[in-house]
């Protein structure tokens, strides 16, 4: 829990961050909404791809430190750091190339793509500093430090509003926050919408690297791994560990990722009523979802760092452990979801038939909560053991093939045989898409930590 609680507040900051965007840029127009609610489509799944990839830097820090190889530690954030570069680089490449080409494709409104794509441009100047600053952020986690996490991910949140606030509302919006006693250049800056939005969330980035990148080279928790080369070019055999490590776990949080997008774009034809229950629905139950999310990253760690002591049976000890705290986490989520929903739903709309449809949708939610839980604090419990590429493997089968084909039977129907259950049928799939994944790696975890232990007893 000291590990978790961290990184669950690093994890709600960055949420924050969000919201603070979607809800600024709002203020300013209907226009500036939409594009930067369009725009977020598109670069948001890119980085948390990136952030998966790099995620694997976590479990070969942790076994390092648990063997107390210390001197190994720096070469392989150094090759990390390289590969987040390169994806950063090539993200922002993407997002400044393709977006309106991908647009056009959308069929999205001509006024709302050139404000998207212009939201883009700023935001695509930070990519490559989120890349290394979340390549920082999982050294540092896998050194036992995930304060590290909290601390500038609440910074980049502080920065990203005031910046938001000067750079989407320009002077007009200062003056009207502190009185006409501003500077004349104050005054005179212009109030740039939904473009000030990508430009304060790329400042906002590059500020948590910067900071970050200063707090682990001079803070003493870190003195043991600031041993070794202080610089090093790029080493295949480091990078592929980190690929084969990450690049699993980046393709499974992009295939989660499409999932949902997916199943909205299915809801389309539902109506608004639908789609806005929905949205709602599936915003609050993401927020609540970050409790065992940093479980499951905490368990990395500690799973990891296990190994390299080469005390498999405590790993496992450890693993199952963490399984009975997501449980406990998905009670506490469950009750949340029942007792505090529908006031939760009616900060979301004012429209009764949306609160009525969210507020069930809630409680078909409260059925998955075990089983994601459990899904998502076995794959960081996996994560530890660099056993990864099954989570890959088990989340293309249990969300593409379970989660959406199944939701799409029920939500469509068949015809001659029964009518569809429209948006329930799509949630009862998300249901039980989860828990195929529960079980799924589940057995894998199970399977790999007892061979683990068996092989370090010998015959």
């Amino acid at each position: 829990m000291r590990l978790a609680l961290p990184v669950l507040g690093a994890q709600l900051a960055q949420v924050a961050m969000s919201t603070v965007d979607v809800a600024m840029s709002g203020h300013a127009s209907a226009l500036d909404l939409a594009a930067v609610s369009v725009g977020s489509s598109l670069w948001f799944p890119l980085v948390l791809f990136m952030i998966g990839t790099l995620m694997g830097l976590t479990p070969i820090v942790a076994q390092h430190v648990g063997a107390r190889r210390f001197s190994a530690i720096r070469p392989s954030v150094h090759q990390a750091l390289w590969v987040a570069l390169a994806m950063g680089l090539l993200c922002a490449l993407a997002t400044r190339t393709l977006a309106m080409p991908l647009f056009e494709f959308m069929s999205v409104p001509s006024d709302v793509a050139v404000l998207a794509a212009r939201y883009l441009q700023g935001v695509s100047l930070g990519l490559p500093a989120i890349a290394l600053y979340e390549t920082l952020r999982f050294y540092s986690d896998g050194m036992g430090h995930t304060r590290a996490s909290l601390q500038f991910a609440l910074l980049g949140l502080a920065v990203n509003i005031v910046c938001n606030y000067t750079l989407i509302y320009g002077g007009a919006g200062l003056a009207g926050l502190f009185g006409q006693a501003l500077p004349s250049i104050l005054h005179d800056l212009p109030a740039l919408g939904a473009a000030g939005c990508g430009l304060a969330t790329a400042t906002s980035m590059w500020v948590m690297f910067i900071a970050m990148l200063a707090y682990t080279r001079l803070a003493p928790v870190y003195r043991h791994a600031r041993v070794g080369t202080r610089f090093s070019w790029p080493s295949p055999p480091l990078i592929g560990e980190l690929l084969r490590v990450g690049l699993p776990v980046g393709v499974a949080i992009f295939a989660e990722v499409s999932l949902f997008t997916l199943i909205a774009l299915f809801l389309a034809g539902y109506g608004e009523i639908v789609i806005a229950a929905h949205t709602v629905a599936l915003n609050f139950s993401s927020v609540l979802f970050m409790l065992p999310l940093s479980l499951g990253m905490a368990l990395t760690v500690r799973v990891g760092q296990a190994l390299g002591r080469g005390k498999y049976r405590h790993a496992r000890f450890v693993a199952y452990n963490g399984l009975s705290c997501a449980l406990a986490a998905a009670a506490v989520v469950d009750i949340i979801l029942v007792l505090a929903g529908p006031a939760v739903v009616s900060l979301y709309s004012g429209d009764t038939a949306v609160r009525r449809l969210a507020v069930q949708l809630l409680l078909i939610a409260t059925l998955f909560q075990f089983s994601d839980a459990l899904q998502v604090s076995i794959a960081g419990a996996l994560r530890g053991y660099k056993d990864t590429r099954i989570i890959m493997a088990v989340t293309l089968i249990s969300y593409w093939g379970v989660g959406v084909g199944l939701g799409n039977m029920l939500g469509r129907g068949v015809h001659g045989w029964f009518d569809g259950l429209g948006v329930y049928g799509y949630w009862i799939g998300l249901v039980a898409g989860l828990s195929v994944a529960a079980v799924l790696l589940g057995w894998r975890l199970m399977i790999t930590s007892r061979l683990r232990r068996l092989s370090a007893a010998g015959p």
